[in-house]
């Protein structure tokens, strides 16, 4: 990625998540109300993930499971008895990344790009393949809208985290490298529309 398109990117970032986070200040704080009266817990999940360079940082999410159900994994399957009632909801609509907002605004992730990983995985990346640690991690990506029914897939299988480690993070390496090799501003544009607005994908095949 050309310095003209990374600036290119990074000034859209900065508009657009000081925009969302006034224009959302309202919906942030009634959906933090609904997540602190509907479970025990903080409002907000805060987990390290891997950013940049392979530097660490605090990704904001709102939280949807129940307290301590981190220690149990972290590969997540719809069915998962972990997940909160509202958590559900929030999960089903991305409404959980939108605390993210501030992870954009403040430079530690972008609006597109491989979602940021939990240190572990991220360790895994070699040779072309570390051309991945070069981007701001997104709040949504090609690999997420690729994988848009990941939770209700994985809890298809047997053995969700072989199926995790051995299928699905394996094909999202190969979409994010296209996705560094093929950027486009408004193949971002796409990318965000298609996350928040299913029907512009088509019909599941």
């Amino acid at each position: 990625m050309r310095a003209s398109q990374r600036f290119t990117k990074r000034a859209f970032d900065i508009a657009a998540s000081l925009i969302g986070l006034i224009v959302f200040a309202l919906p942030f704080v009634l959906v933090g109300v609904v997540v602190k009266l509907s479970s025990n817990g903080p409002v907000f999940f805060v987990q390290n993930r891997v950013g940049r360079h392979g530097k660490l940082f605090s990704c904001l999410k709102f939280r949807t499971m129940f307290v301590g159900s981190e220690t149990y994994g972290t590969v997540t399957t719809a069915r998962d008895t972990r997940i909160t009632p509202i958590g559900r909801f929030l999960r089903r609509y991305k409404l959980d990344e939108f605390p993210q907002l501030w992870n954009v605004l403040t430079g530690k992730m972008s609006f597109v790009g491989p979602r940021p990983d939990v240190p572990g995985y991220a360790d895994r990346l070699t040779g072309d393949a570390q051309r991945i640690l070069e981007l701001r991690p997104g709040i949504t990506g090609p690999a997420t809208v690729h994988f848009r029914g990941e939770e209700e897939l994985l809890s298809t299988v047997a053995d969700p985290r072989k199926y995790n480690d051995e299928v699905i993070w394996p094909t999202k390496v190969a979409l994010n490298l296209a996705y560094i090799d093929n950027w486009s501003f408004w193949a971002d544009i796409c990318c965000i529309l298609k996350t928040f607005f299913p029907p512009l994908l088509g019909p599941k095949t």
